[in-house]
C-alpha cells in the first residue's frame, strides 16, 4: 500500500515541474528552437584563367624555304607543322584565347630563328609553344618504294616528345607547362617516345626531366633559351615512321593533340595572371636575367612607350 504522504509528495513534484515548464514557455513567448546543423565551410574558388588577357605564341616550326624533315612518303615536316599549328590557334581562339599569335616565319634557318625570338619577345606573350614533327638520325633510316619512288623510313620509334631549356629565364614555368601538356596527351592515350634517353642517340641524347609526362631538356635550342617567356617545343610525333605519319595526318589525331594543348594552356593560365599589360614588350634579355637592384626613391614619371613589332607580321592568312 502506498502511504498518503508519499503520494502527496510525488504529486507536488509533478505539479512544480509543470508550472516551471509553463512559466519558461510563457516567458520566451515561443517554443524552444530546434538544434541547427552548422553550415559547411565554404571552399575557396578554384583559380580561373583570364583567357581574354592571356597571350600565347604558337610557333610554326621551320619555313617554306627550309621545310625541316621529310616524311616516309616524301612530304615535308613544315606542312604538318603548319596544319597542326593553325588548328591549335583556331581552337584557342574559339575557346576565348583571343590574343593568341600564330607565328609564321620565312627565310633560311638562322634568319628564321632570329625572327622567331625577336617577334616572340616583342609580343609581350605569357607563353611560347613551338610545333614540330620528329624524325630520326640517318643511321636508323631504311629504304622503301612508295608510289614508284624510293623514300627513307624508320619504323623503329614512334611517339611525341616535349622539350624545355634550363637556360630559359623562366625554367620553372616552362617545365610546369610542359608537364601539363604531357599529362594531357597521356590522358588521351598518346604515348611519348623514350629513344632520346638512349646512348645510341649520340649528340642527340637528352635528359628526361619528367618520365611521366615525357618532358626532355634541350638547353641549346634558340627558341627555348632566348625567348623571355616560359617556352616549350612539342614534337607531335614521328613522321618518318610509316604508320605514325598516316595517323598524324588524320583529323582525329590532330584533334587529340590540339585539345591537349588547349587544356594545358587553360590549366597553366589559371595558375598565374598575365605578367604584362597589353602591347607591352618584354625587357631585353640582359635585363630579364639581371638581379633586381633597389632603386632610390623618386617622384613617379611616365614610363617610356615600348617598341611594338607590327602585329601583321605575327599572323598571315
Amino acid at each position: 500500500m502506498t502511504s498518503p504522504w508519499r503520494s502527496g509528495a510525488v504529486a507536488s513534484v509533478v505539479v512544480a515541474m509543470l508550472l516551471t515548464a509553463s512559466a519558461w514557455h510563457g516567458a520566451a513567448g515561443e517554443p524552444a528552437p530546434a538544434p541547427t546543423t552548422p553550415a559547411p565551410e565554404k571552399k575557396p574558388d578554384a583559380p580561373v584563367c583570364d583567357r581574354a588577357a592571356f597571350r600565347l605564341v604558337v610557333d610554326v616550326g621551320h619555313t617554306a624555304e627550309v621545310p625541316g624533315a621529310k616524311t616516309s612518303r616524301g612530304l615535308h615536316e613544315y606542312e604538318f607543322n603548319l596544319r597542326l599549328a593553325k588548328l591549335i590557334d583556331q581552337q584557342l581562339r574559339d575557346a576565348g584565347f583571343s590574343r593568341t599569335i600564330l607565328l609564321i616565319t620565312d627565310g633560311g634557318k638562322m634568319a628564321s630563328l632570329a625572327q622567331r625570338v625577336a617577334r616572340a619577345n616583342a609580343s609581350g606573350a605569357d607563353l611560347f609553344l613551338s610545333i614540330h614533327h620528329d624524325s630520326v638520325p640517318d643511321q636508323f633510316l631504311e629504304k622503301w618504294i612508295y608510289q614508284g619512288e624510293e623514300h627513307s623510313f624508320s619504323d623503329r620509334f614512334k611517339g611525341h616528345s616535349i622539350f624545355i631549356s634550363n637556360d630559359n629565364p623562366d625554367r620553372t614555368d616552362s617545365l610546369a607547362f610542359a608537364r601539363l601538356l604531357g599529362r594531357q596527351m597521356k590522358a588521351r592515350g598518346l604515348q611519348y617516345t623514350h629513344h632520346y634517353t638512349e646512348k645510341f642517340m649520340g649528340s642527340r641524347q637528352r635528359v628526361l626531366v619528367d618520365a611521366d609526362a615525357g618532358v626532355y631538356r634541350y638547353d641549346q635550342l634558340i627558341v627555348l633559351k632566348d625567348t623571355l617567356m616560359p617556352a616549350a617545343l612539342l614534337e607531335a610525333g614521328s613522321i618518318i615512321n610509316r604508320d605514325e605519319e598516316l595517323a598524324l595526318a588524320t583529323p582525329e589525331r590532330q584533334a587529340l593533340i590540339s585539345a591537349s594543348v588547349l587544356d594545358a594552356v587553360d590549366a597553366y593560365c589559371a595558375t598565374r595572371r598575365p605578367l604584362r599589360p597589353a602591347n607591352t614588350a618584354h625587357p631585353t634579355p640582359s635585363a630579364a636575367r639581371a638581379k633586381p637592384k633597389p632603386a632610390p626613391a623618386a617622384a613617379p614619371s611616365p614610363a617610356p612607350a615600348a617598341a611594338a613589332w607590327p602585329f601583321s607580321w605575327f599572323k598571315r592568312q
